[in-house]
């Protein structure tokens, strides 16, 4: 429901209606949008979610393990999300990794940066990847179904790692869903399961425009690798 009301939102977007002083109403048409067809305002409405979601994410897991973001030196909670925003110029720390190989720090027992800002950078990175590191798509623009699938299944096994890598001590790496039976908050798991169920959605209405078909993968997330985004042609 809430995509729905996204969508047509954005169909309505390019539309303005204003009532005149002779009460006739006038309708203007934003130019940029006689550029887009349906598809693509169906994916912006989509990376526009999927960011969004993964920011929220951010914020969480920031929210339930502040000393990540106090082993940067950073000012606040606040100024790591911040620094999430500007995917350019990395942390250092992360020495050019981006999207699998930077996730995949976050949960190496002798990592010693923020692994908060390890994995988010890794998985924003493997989403600029798969929205072509556009910000808006217009009639020209083509996206891969393929890098869309991808990502859905790396972020299936983001949410395995985070519920089951832990440091030799036995205690979890980075916390996430709280799994007390007096206290459940299983957001996490809910939010992750929404930007996957778009992901999976949008890979189809992509690969049914392209006419090409979707190569799935069947692996344990258990023993699973991040897959390839960027690297995809």
């Amino acid at each position: 429901m809430r995509l729905a009301a996204v969508l047509l939102a954005l169909l309505a977007a390019g539309c303005a209606t204003k009532v005149g002083r002779d009460g006739q109403r006038e309708t203007t048409v934003d130019a940029k949008y006689l550029a887009k067809t349906e598809i693509d305002r169906i994916a912006d409405a989509t990376r526009a979610e999927v960011m969004g979601s993964l920011m929220q994410i951010a914020d969480k897991l920031y929210r339930r393990n502040p000393r990540e973001w106090k082993k940067a030196g950073l000012a606040g909670r606040e100024a790591a999300l911040e620094r999430l925003k500007w995917r350019a110029a990395l942390p250092p720390e992360l020495e050019g990794r981006r999207e699998g190989p930077a996730a995949m720090l976050a949960f190496r027992d002798d990592y010693a940066g923020d692994r908060v800002a390890a994995l988010m950078f890794g998985l924003l990175t493997m989403a600029d990847a798969a929205f072509e590191h556009k910000d808006e798509f217009f009639m020209l623009d083509s996206l891969n179904e393929q890098k869309l699938y991808n990502f859905a299944r790396n972020l299936e096994i983001a949410v395995w790692k985070l519920a089951t890598a832990k440091d030799q001590a036995g205690e979890l790496l980075l916390l996430s869903n709280e799994l007390d039976p007096n206290n459940r908050n299983l957001s996490f798991e809910r939010e992750f399961g929404r930007v996957i169920g778009l992901l999976d959605f949008f890979s189809r209405v992509m690969a049914d425009k392209n006419g090409r078909t979707v190569t799935r993968f069947t692996q344990s997330v258990a023993t699973a690798i991040f897959l390839p985004v960027g690297f995809l042609k």
